[in-house]
């Protein structure tokens, strides 16, 4: 899946006055990285739905599984402290960007949008994302970045094919795609 060099598995981005280092994820960020995907998630505290939230939103169980599922963590941190998480995880013919959270006081701050440019870049593979279908915010993020909701015809398909979720998160759920996928898609509409 890696197309960058190795120079660019570790960036400096500069936001304002400050330097943001992103880096490969070591598994002693595990409790820090939990600790922002569980105060960011907090945000879908009453917006998705009731029987899809829980405390911890993601237990530590959870993070190790994705690990071992093939999910490549990425984090952006400010003078030793962790900001942002995001994983990113090759299936085949598509790179999908997993669990993407900034800690809450630095959101709407380019956090975010340096981390999501420098995963994006590992790879050339099409791109997608899903999220919840309520979560608003994160819709208009990924958006704003150049993503996509892809039509309902192919959500479910996409949803059942490259992610592990039960039936229910499915059904409450979207699915983004980078313009790269958009262009296969159109491309594929047009051969047929």
């Amino acid at each position: 899946m890696c197309r960058a060099p190795l120079a660019t598995l570790v960036s400096s981005v500069r936001i304002g006055l400050k330097v943001l280092l992103i880096r490969k994820s070591v598994e002693a960020d595990s409790a820090p990285m939990l600790a922002i995907v569980n105060a960011a998630a907090q945000a879908y505290r009453g917006v998705i739905p009731a029987d899809r939230w829980r405390e911890p939103y993601m237990p530590s169980d959870e993070l190790e599984k994705e690990i071992a599922d093939g999910v490549i963590f990425w984090v952006a941190e400010e003078e030793g402290r962790l900001l942002a998480v995001m994983g990113i995880q090759d299936k085949g013919e598509v790179a999908l960007v997993r669990h993407a959270y900034v800690t809450p006081t630095v959101q709407r701050k380019g956090v975010g949008t340096s981390l999501l440019r420098h995963v994006q870049g590992l790879t050339g593979k099409p791109v997608l994302i899903g999220t919840w279908a309520d979560a608003s915010w994160a819709i208009e993020f990924y958006r704003r970045n150049g993503f996509t909701v892809v039509p309902n015809s192919y959500k479910e398909s996409l949803l059942r094919r490259y992610w592990s979720i039960p039936a229910r998160q499915v059904e409450t759920s979207v699915v983004l795609a980078d313009g790269r996928w958009m262009e296969a898609q159109r491309g594929a509409s047009a051969d047929g």
